[in-house]
């Protein structure tokens, strides 16, 4: 019998090793791997599917403004036939009224009693001394101010309130913008950078007429904060702002619907 010592022993085993006799282990197969797969594949099938019914047999990336402008000039056109109508409908309202007025006293006396409110409620046209303010984006150009943000270089509702909040505070008797009465019911609202009043939608530059003493109108613009601010964004961003004293400026009278969704009475 032989006998080795250990290091020969050792020396036999790593020959072996080297031989590539020691056994492998079996490589370890990932469980989340083959889970994944079938996964991916279902969220692939399925984004495929969503583009396809998404597209109906157009490509995605396909221009649709000119869809979208036909569109609104459709709706433009239904809106302004409606208008039509509500003023074809109150005259002949009135015409009834004014009929019915001749031959019932209660109807002539409550039709005698609107009439002098007419004017204060802002459905007659006035004309007079005034002022006027034109409000205007910055012009598009990347050299007007270049870290400018798209915000900086239009004119926002909070710019177009402040100009009219000041015109009433000066004594404005009657005010109109973009040639719109506007009452006490009015709202000033932007939708980007257009200007939505009484449910139509305008774009810039925002022109506002209001009646009154020119000095004071003027003095009341110089004195709001809001305006101020707005004036120091004109010289940071080349905003536009115009105001002139006019020797005599019209306002139109209000000619939508007058109807209320609610009222209070005041105590």
């Amino acid at each position: 019998m032989e006998y080795t010592s250990g290091a020969a022993s050792w020396q036999k085993v790593l020959r072996r090793a080297g031989a590539g006799l020691l056994p492998r282990r079996p490589r370890q197969r990932r469980p989340g791997w083959s889970i994944g797969v079938p996964l991916i594949a279902a969220a692939a099938g399925l984004l495929f599917t969503t583009s396809a019914t998404t597209a109906d047999g157009t490509a995605l990336r396909e221009d649709r403004r000119p869809q979208l402008n036909q569109f609104i000039e459709d709706r433009r056109e239904q809106v302004a036939g409606s208008e039509r109508r509500a003023a074809e409908l109150r005259g002949e309202v009135e015409q009834r009224t004014d009929a019915l007025a001749d031959s019932d006293g209660p109807i002539k006396a409550q039709r005698d009693r609107a009439a002098g409110s007419l004017q204060a409620a802002g459905f007659t046209a006035l004309a007079g001394p005034g002022v006027t303010v034109e409000l205007n984006d910055a012009p598009q150009s990347d050299q007007v101010h270049p870290d400018a943000s798209n915000d900086d270089l239009v004119v926002h509702q909070g710019d177009v309130q402040a100009v009219v909040n000041a015109l009433w505070a000066g004594g404005a008797e009657a005010m109109s913008i973009m040639n719109v009465r506007v009452l006490a019911t009015s709202a000033v609202r932007c939708v980007g950078n257009t200007l939505l009043l009484h449910g139509r939608v305008y774009s810039p530059p925002f022109k506002i007429v209001a009646i009154g003493d020119p000095a004071a109108l003027q003095q009341a613009l110089a004195g709001s904060e809001g305006v101020r601010l707005f004036k120091d964004a004109v010289d940071d961003y080349q905003l536009g702002y115009k105001e002139e004293a006019v020797a005599r400026v019209t306002v139109p009278a209000f000619e939508d619907s007058t109807a209320l969704r609610s009222a209070t009475v005041p105590r």
